[in-house]
């Protein structure tokens, strides 16, 4: 079975997305900006939650190149996530080159400890993404997340293949960005990718006025959830299950 990592912004995103029977959630601030770090009332929520939860640790949108207080923002916000009992973390960070930032991060899975240590989307967007991998496998991570380097999945699935090649069992590959049920199977058989991660969104009531909700706002779907969990062959839980 392939499991699915559904992104969640909020306690009803958490419980639609279990319900749906993902296998995993990422929990974030503000979807609409590529996710932020969740504030610490969210982490305890999801603590409860009977699956894995990690934690996205980003200080603010926009790329990956993180200054002195950033960096102490992010280690702060690490230690949260421990304390609130997560499973693990997502965490990226680039130097002035472009590339990894391999101090930054080896201080952060420092500070993540014993968590599980995932590789967000920086790596779509560095100019080596197979050192990359080299260098997250070298830190101590357990998997990455990738487009493949474009805007969908589907249309990075060249270099999704290529890095699951080049990791050869030593790290996880999941592939995500516009992952949907009518190709996750095709796109998991021509990369090779063991885990998808899909936001299984749909839009959100109409916006609030006075500016207090973006447009195009969008939630976690339970039904596409499920969709997308059967089209994996996985087994669904029941409607009533997370009661």
């Amino acid at each position: 079975m392939i499991p699915l990592e559904v992104p969640v912004d909020t306690a009803a995103g958490l419980a639609a997305a279990h319900a749906g029977g993902a296998a995993r959630i990422e929990l974030c601030a503000a979807l609409s900006e590529g996710g932020l770090t969740p504030s610490a009332g969210l982490m305890a929520e999801a603590a409860r939650l009977p699956i894995p939860v990690h934690a996205m640790i980003r200080p603010r949108a926009g790329l990956f190149r993180f200054d002195a207080a950033e960096a102490e923002i992010m280690a702060a916000d690490i230690r949260a996530a421990r304390a609130a009992g997560l499973e693990g973390v997502v965490i990226g960070a680039q130097d002035a080159s472009g590339g990894l930032d391999v101090p930054l991060l080896g201080r952060l899975a420092a500070e993540a400890g014993p968590l599980s240590l995932t590789l967000h989307r920086v790596i779509d967007v560095v100019p080596d993404p197979l050192a990359a991998l080299d260098a997250a496998i070298a830190l101590g991570f357990s998997r990455l997340l990738s487009s493949g380097g474009a805007a969908t999945a589907w249309d990075g699935r060249e270099r999704l293949a290529a890095l699951v090649s080049r990791a050869a069992g030593r790290i996880i590959v999941m592939a995500g960005a516009g992952v949907g049920p009518d190709h996750a199977r095709r796109l998991v058989a021509e990369t090779g990718v063991t885990e998808l991660h899909a936001s299984c969104s749909g839009p959100a009531p109409a916006a609030a006025p006075l500016g207090l909700a973006p447009p195009g706002l969008r939630q976690t779907s339970e039904a596409r959830v499920r969709a997308l969990v059967a089209a994996l062959g996985q087994e669904t839980r029941s409607p009533d299950a997370s009661r």
